[in-house]
């Protein structure tokens, strides 16, 4: 269905229970079994790690030269921290306590470990003395690639949002978050991600498990950028996650984004649509094949224009039928732009974001119309605007509340009218001068959750 050889798949259905011995027999012939030296210097992959309340870090490892045993001193390579290992075991699925583990074996071992963030998945982990001098290959640092600011709906679940958050971290090493404040949202959190499923999956435990009602800002990617020099500081290169952070426009030379390669299955009838959907999210396409009534098509995006809403726009456009799946090809050049909200002249920083030029406008005329339907109206009139730097890119106007001041006029001369009229019109701009725009929280979170469909 996808291209994969299947000449040799072995015919089998667990619900029915068909095929259980032939797939078991499989497991045996096909998958080579595990080599390495038992007396060899001691290399175990560290191949994941979690938070027991009792136990502290448990670390999941694949022994593949030498022997780990109860009461060694080991140290992590790429983490350079030493540990003594105070319990060797394995799952049958029971926790079973072992004496040690030799090469081939997978099992698990504690520590003494506090926090998860010094179990690095992936890490080589060998004895003090006598260890190995070469780590496994492959180890790369877990780098945050999505991020997004969240804010409890109730600003008294500020604490609990915390603590909820910090218990994660305890679980999930690659979740990385520090404190923000949104003059808009109040107190709140900038969380860093691996990609748009660990957001997700991240924001439904905190829904589910800590029974949290949460506002998500609109998720953004790390873009890299270079600064020139000024009379105060030199050159530089800065990463930017969060777009309030933005600097003068003036002193960038070059920014860049991250872009992904993306793979995309789908019937054939939507693909018309895909392409187009893919084109306006400024994708290059770098292949199309067809498998039976299915087809491939490999697109190189900007990470930035996926994290938007691209993936439930793909669902709308197939129906569901299409998957898509990406990995990270690195940093390209970009013209990006920061845009900003103002609503009455005022900025709105939860509502800025980074954009590419040639979107920009669309984006911001987009956002304005959503802001005017969620913002009540007031007793002056209230222009919203969507801004690149001093430039208004998009503006939508909330009219004002008016009373009928020429009611009591049943005749006579026009100018009656007008000198009523002329009143409230300075009354009016008066009013907008000193007056304040409440924005209710449910605009904002009306306008954020709109702009993730």
């Amino acid at each position: 269905m996808i291209g994969l050889d299947a000449s040799n798949a072995v015919l089998t259905s667990a619900k029915s229970g068909i095929g259980i011995e032939d797939v078991l027999e499989a497991v045996v012939t096909r998958i080579p079994p595990p080599k390495g030296d038992a007396n060899a210097p001691l290399k175990a992959m560290l191949v994941d790690s979690w938070y027991d309340p009792y136990l502290g870090v448990v670390i999941l490892v694949r022994v593949v030269e030498g022997t780990i045993r109860k009461g060694q001193q080991v140290k992590f390579m790429a983490g350079g921290t030493e540990h003594l290992i105070d319990r060797v075991g394995c799952f049958t699925p029971k926790i079973e306590q072992l004496t040690e583990l030799t090469a081939g074996e997978i099992g698990f071992i504690t520590a003494q470990i506090k926090e998860v963030a010094q179990a690095r998945v992936g890490d080589t982990i060998t004895t003090v003395k006598g260890g190995a001098s070469e780590a496994l290959p492959g180890f790369k640092e877990v780098q945050p690639v999505v991020f997004c600011g969240l804010f409890p709906v109730d600003a008294a679940d500020f604490e609990k949002l915390r603590e909820s958050i910090g218990k994660l971290r305890l679980n999930d090493a690659s979740f990385s978050f520090e404190m923000e404040s949104s003059a808009a949202l109040g107190f709140g959190f900038r969380c860093g991600f691996l990609g748009l499923l660990h957001l997700e999956i991240i924001q439904e435990r905190l829904t589910r498990e800590y029974d949290l009602d949460l506002i998500t800002t609109a998720p953004s990617v790390v873009y890299r950028i270079q600064l020139r020099a000024s009379r105060t500081d030199d050159a530089r290169e800065i990463y930017l996650h969060n777009p309030a952070d933005y600097p003068d426009p003036s002193r960038i030379e070059q920014i860049d984004e991250p872009w992904i390669k993306a793979t995309i299955y789908t019937p054939d009838e939507y693909l018309g649509s895909i392409l187009k959907l893919c084109q306006d999210r400024r994708g290059i396409q770098t292949g199309l094949t067809y498998v039976g009534g299915r087809a491939q098509v490999s697109y190189e995006l900007p990470l930035n224009e996926v994290v938007f809403d691209f993936y439930d726009r793909l669902k709308s456009i197939s129906r569901g039928y299409a998957s898509f799946d990406y990995e990270q090809i690195g940093l390209r050049e970009g013209d990006l732009v920061k845009m900003g909200i103002l609503v009455n002249n005022e900025p709105v920083d939860a509502l800025s974001m980074i954009v590419h030029r040639s979107v920009a406008e669309t984006r911001g005329r987009h956002m304005c119309e959503r802001l005017k339907d969620l913002i009540p109206r007031h007793l002056f009139k209230i222009p919203i605007q969507a801004a690149i730097g001093g430039k208004v890119v998009a503006r939508e106007t909330i009219s004002a509340m008016r009373k009928d001041v020429t009611a009591k006029c049943y005749g006579g001369d026009i100018t009656r009218k007008k000198k009523l009229l002329e009143k409230q019109k300075k009354g009016k701009a008066r009013m907008r001068e000193y007056g304040n725009v409440s924005i209710p929280q449910e605009a904002f979170i009306a306008a954020l959750r709109m702009g993730e469909e």
